[in-house]
């Protein structure tokens, strides 16, 4: 019976989501109601206790205690709270009783920049001059000149263009713009010449694939991995990659973290944070190596006298101890 009625009350809500989310968010949503909905039949909750704090701490505790990790189960009281709140606007609820559950906190680990000089390598390897590879190397440069993000480079249009720069609409639809450097305009401009052979009529996207239309976000991430493998990249390579890659380097030269953020487009300085993590580890390993006082005298990692390796310690975690972690860098 729990399933039946709220069965219906998820599909509505289903179909709301669906005229503003994106499709991998709708999925993952209907996949998490619809294991709410099975435990309620399972354990036979009828459908006046289905949606109580009880219930669903009850819930939320046995899809951990089956393995779920942290960050499915943070996804799955996030669609669960959607849902409450889409039901107290319809006047079914009284009050969202998600907001007196909790969620594990999702580890968060340091990003993995390419080293500097290797990606500068790889983007300076001749490519074969096709069209398709004058694209590739385009989108290349300007994610790592500018630090965008897989949606933001996939959503640019001509128009985005401007002089030395380029405008991006980035999370919460917020705006803002950002440099474009030296090498990254040099391939935008070749590629532009070339981009009207392959844009269909009417087509504003700045990247388009062979059919003329917009280059959507897996295609945009098969052909960076296909680049990497042509030229020889030992690494793996993602957007998001390069996006670290561009705020580590850049942060190891101008110190400047509030800039590296406006640049990112983050909200919270917290969410910038973890690359001074990263910047100190680089600092302090280079300082256990080269100084004559610090290089360590055993195998345990420890200096003389018995101080613990400057390696291990992390000054940014004094200030972030407490700081909240809920943007994706």
């Amino acid at each position: 019976m729990a399933e039946r009625r709220l069965g219906d009350a998820v599909q509505r809500f289903l179909a709301e989501l669906g005229q503003t989310a994106s499709p991998a968010t709708l999925d993952a949503y209907r996949r998490d109601l619809a294991a709410l909905l099975v435990y309620l039949d399972e354990h036979d909750i009828a459908d006046d206790k289905a949606l109580n704090v009880a219930s669903l701490r009850r819930f939320l505790a046995s899809e951990r205690s089956r393995g779920l990790a942290p960050r499915s189960l943070r996804r799955r009281r996030a669609a669960l709270s959607r849902f409450s709140e889409f039901l107290v606007e319809q006047g079914q609820l009284g009050h969202n009783p998600v907001a007196l559950t909790r969620a594990p906190k999702t580890p968060r680990d340091l990003p993995r920049p390419l080293d500097v000089d290797l990606l500068g390598h790889f983007l300076d390897t001749p490519h074969d001059g096709s069209p398709l590879s004058v694209r590739d190397q385009a989108m290349l440069e300007l994610l790592y000149s500018s630090g965008l993000r897989l949606a933001e480079l996939a959503a640019l249009d001509l128009n985005d263009l401007q002089a030395n720069r380029v405008r991006v609409i980035g999370k919460g639809a917020k705006p803002r713009q950002v440099p474009v450097g030296r090498r990254a305009a040099q391939a935008l401009t070749q590629w532009i010449g070339l981009r009207s052979a392959m844009a269909g009529d009417g087509e504003m996207a700045l990247f388009v694939g062979q059919q003329g239309n917009r280059l959507g976000h897996r295609a945009i991430q098969r052909r960076l991995v296909t680049q990497a493998r042509r030229r020889g990249l030992p690494e793996h390579l993602h957007p998001h990659r390069l996006r670290h890659s561009f705020a580590s380097h850049l942060l190891e030269s101008s110190h400047d973290l509030r800039a590296v953020q406006e640049l990112l487009g983050h909200a919270n300085l917290s969410t910038t944070q973890v690359y001074t993590r990263l910047d100190w580890q680089h600092l302090a390993e280079s300082y256990d190596q080269a100084h004559p006082r610090a290089r360590r005298s055993g195998s345990d990692g420890a200096r003389p006298g018995g101080e613990e390796s400057t390696a291990n310690t992390d000054p940014a975690t004094t200030d972030e101890r407490h700081a909240p972690h809920q943007e994706m860098p």
